[in-house]
């Protein structure tokens, strides 16, 4: 059963609730609304299905507009809506009071969906019942209207989209795994973009917050007091035997299970259950997968890796130089010092998307070989063409991909598919 919200939340139900976003995040809210009894009235402007507009005389209808994390807080909706008096939550913000189980929040610039679902996995094999939620696609409040009553334990992905305007939210924990350049065209610089994070740390009891090597380094660098006991040395550390033949053997992942092992230490669970979860967890598509072997040339699919960070632990995980094939929708950051830092560790640059023009001014810097290519389908046909036997070629785009896909997952199935039709 579903809790009764706050006295001034509930007040704020019996007039309808505006539902900014058709995505899922909206969908969820929608769902949830429906589960109180209470109705909302969708708001979308790219969305037929949706009010288009958002005015004043709009406004006046509601007294909650509940966000999807697509909208900055600066958004004019949002800035119509307080104007006219309204109580103004982003989504996982509101489904939070409705929920009274554990919430272990997990954010970080990469890594944070992996830890998710291997947290989740290895809850379960142990008996307890958590599930994912959040920034992976199952909006925390779809959540809360399927899982209540059949899980104990959320483990929930925090964007820093939906961390920046945390009102009600408490985590039971955060775990913090790593902090780097990304979102910087939401975010007006990396200081903000940190705060944005922060947030969850603020948020959580300081006993139960667990930030990574890098994480650290940023707080203490800008003034930042670090909660008591939060530090973990996760970059860096010798590897151990026990995870041989994981997906966490080595970095980046290596990464995530030492946040995965100090928040299991710190909840009294027996360690060795967590070694044994590590060797039948997989990872999730487009994440550093092998595609398959063509005449020699190994073709990998690093389609989630949508920032620069991402793309460095990539190629950082082979041996030589890669064909690389790069390129998408911008999100800010200093693409120069990107480039200069990965020259050595590419061989050839397959450039893609509307980064391609100013990512390839970079690599001509920077002594890169590159080819321009008109899509994806270009690039791989191009680097096959290129490549010689023992050569790898690695899509890890390092930027977003709504410039030409659906999505990163799109991106992705369309690789794997050009690479299975060569």
């Amino acid at each position: 059963m579903i809790p009764a919200p706050p006295a001034n939340i509930a007040a704020l139900l019996a007039r309808p609730v505006a539902v900014f976003g058709a995505g899922v995040s909206g969908q969820g809210v929608l769902a949830l609304l429906a589960a109180l009894g209470a109705r909302g009235i969708l708001y979308d402007e790219k969305s037929t299905g949706a009010h288009q507009t958002f005015a004043p005389v709009d406004a006046s209808g509601h007294g909650l507009v509940v966000f999807s994390p697509g909208f900055a807080p600066e958004h004019p909706w949002l800035a119509v809506a307080r104007a006219a008096g309204c109580t103004c939550v982003g989504e996982l913000d509101f489904a939070s009071l409705f929920w009274r189980g554990e919430l272990v929040a997990i954010t970080g610039t990469n890594g944070k969906t992996t830890l998710t679902e291997f947290l989740a996995h290895a809850l379960n094999a142990a008996g307890r019942r958590a599930h994912v939620t959040g920034n992976v696609g199952y909006p925390f409040s779809r959540f809360v209207v399927e899982q209540a009553g059949r899980a104990d334990i959320a483990i929930c992905e925090v964007s820093s989209f939906q961390a920046e305007t945390l009102q009600y939210l408490r985590p039971t924990a955060t775990l913090w795994t790593n902090f780097a350049e990304d979102h910087l065209e939401r975010h007006p610089g990396m200081a903000a973009y940190f705060a944005a994070k922060w947030r969850l740390v603020e948020r959580t009891p300081p006993g139960a917050v667990l930030l990574g090597s890098s994480v650290q380094n940023y707080a203490l660098s800008t003034g930042h007091t670090l909660p008591p006991s939060a530090g973990l040395a996760s970059e860096g550390q010798p590897a151990d035997a026990r995870l041989g033949g994981t997906v966490f053997a080595g970095y980046p992942q290596y990464e995530n299970f030492l946040l995965a092992a100090a928040w299991w230490h710190r909840a009294g669970l027996p360690a060795a259950a967590l070694f044994e979860a590590a060797q039948t967890f997989q990872l999730g598509d487009h994440r550093l997968g092998r595609v398959g072997e063509k005449n020699g040339v190994t073709f990998w699919n690093d389609s989630k890796a949508t920032n620069f960070h991402a793309v460095e632990a990539a190629l950082a995980t082979f041996a030589g130089p890669v064909l690389w094939i790069g390129g998408g929708k911008a999100k800010g950051g200093d693409l120069g010092a990107f480039v200069q830092r990965i020259a050595r560790r590419i061989k050839h640059a397959f450039l893609i998307g509307e980064t391609s023009p100013v990512l390839a001014t970079h690599c001509r810097a920077a002594g890169v070989p590159l080819s321009l290519c008109a899509g994806l389908a270009e690039a791989v046909r191009d680097a096959f063409v290129l490549a010689r036997p023992g050569d790898h070629v690695l899509l890890s785009p390092g930027f977003a991909s709504f410039d030409q896909f659906r999505g990163y997952d799109d991106r992705g199935r369309q690789f794997e598919s050009l690479v299975g039709n060569l």
